[in-house]
């Protein structure tokens, strides 16, 4: 049910006076721990934001789908299933994270912490039926004063780019191994029994968050960075053609990825293991020719970007 408009004020309102004072609000919200939370519509592809209270509990940034102790699930809570990666503004600091929900024994304990430090979201699960979602907020890159230095040129942002998609990966095989342990082709104790319990949700928003970022580098690499490059580099032309090439590869494995994901609970460990394989292969194959190809080429083009050179110069020089 769409929100009235009384109620898309409020909240704008609130909005606004974060964004002007620090992350402080007065009212009803003044002295409590607040967020803004941007997530992309699961349907409109457009950007929603909405204030939100947290509570920081087990090491984590948790957010409750409380809704008041309405019947539905909020609107947001929707859009980050569909599309996990948002936006965190909490005071000054604004950073980019991937939205994981909770389930089943570590989410009642989850819940119980934060209702030690807010018991009102314990009484919004008392007035409905509905289990409240417990969903964490994951730093999708480093923390402050964290990870390597101040990226001062393109080479330096794909490499950051192209780490964490390494890393993303990295963690989304061994969430894979740990939820398939028991799926009947794990070695560990109980073999047999079942995908581990509680890790399906988990797994499936890392990998949807880490489909969806490498969907959205590769677009803009096709659509703005190699028409661009290819015009001051035209020696280039057929690595970015052969790149791009690659880009329609990946997004195939991808596609079988995003299908297996839409049955998690009952996909095939070995087809899911084989995809995310071949996902591995051909990832790091293109992302290592991509850095062997391009990194002498953006190392000479500054962040912020300098004027754009005329064709067949080269970027920091004179024509």
């Amino acid at each position: 049910m769409p929100m009235s408009s009384p109620h898309l004020s409020f909240n704008q309102s609130i909005i606004d006076e974060f964004r002007a004072n620090a992350g402080k609000v007065g009212g009803p919200f003044e002295g409590g721990d607040l967020l803004l939370l941007t997530t992309t519509g699961a349907r409109s592809a457009t950007e929603h934001t909405v204030p939100l209270g947290f509570v920081r509990a087990d090491g984590l940034l948790l957010v409750v789908g409380s809704a008041g102790g309405a019947d539905r699930h909020p609107a947001w809570y929707h859009n980050l299933l569909a599309r996990p990666m948002v936006r965190v503004e909490i005071g000054t600091e604004t950073f980019e994270a991937i939205a994981v929900p909770a389930e089943g024994a570590r989410r009642d304990l989850l819940f119980e912490q934060i209702v030690r430090t807010a018991p009102g979201y314990g009484d919004y699960q008392a007035r409905t039926t509905r289990i409240l979602p417990v969903v964490a907020l994951e730093r999708s890159g480093p923390e402050p004063g964290e990870g390597p230095e101040r990226v001062v040129d393109l080479a330096g942002k794909l490499r950051e780019i192209h780490t964490w998609l390494r890393a993303q990966l990295r963690q989304v095989r061994a969430e894979a191994d740990a939820h398939f342990a028991d799926a009947g082709t794990g070695t560990g104790p109980g073999a047999g029994t079942g995908p581990q319990i509680g890790l399906g949700l988990q797994l499936r928003q890392h990998c949807l968050a880490f489909c969806q970022s490498l969907e959205f580098h590769h677009s803009s690499e096709d659509a703005h960075m190699f028409p661009g490059l290819a015009r001051h580099y035209p020696h280039l032309r057929d690595v970015f053609d052969r790149l791009g090439e690659e880009h329609r590869t990946l997004a195939r494995v991808q596609a079988e990825l995003l299908t297996l994901l839409g049955g998690i609970a009952t996909a095939d460990p070995q087809r899911f293991r084989a995809e995310l394989d071949r996902m591995t292969r051909e990832l790091h194959a293109h992302l290592d020719r991509e850095e062997e190809s391009l990194l002498p080429v953006l190392a000479g083009i500054p962040l912020p970007p300098s004027p754009p050179p005329s064709p067949g110069t080269t970027p920091g020089t004179t024509g």
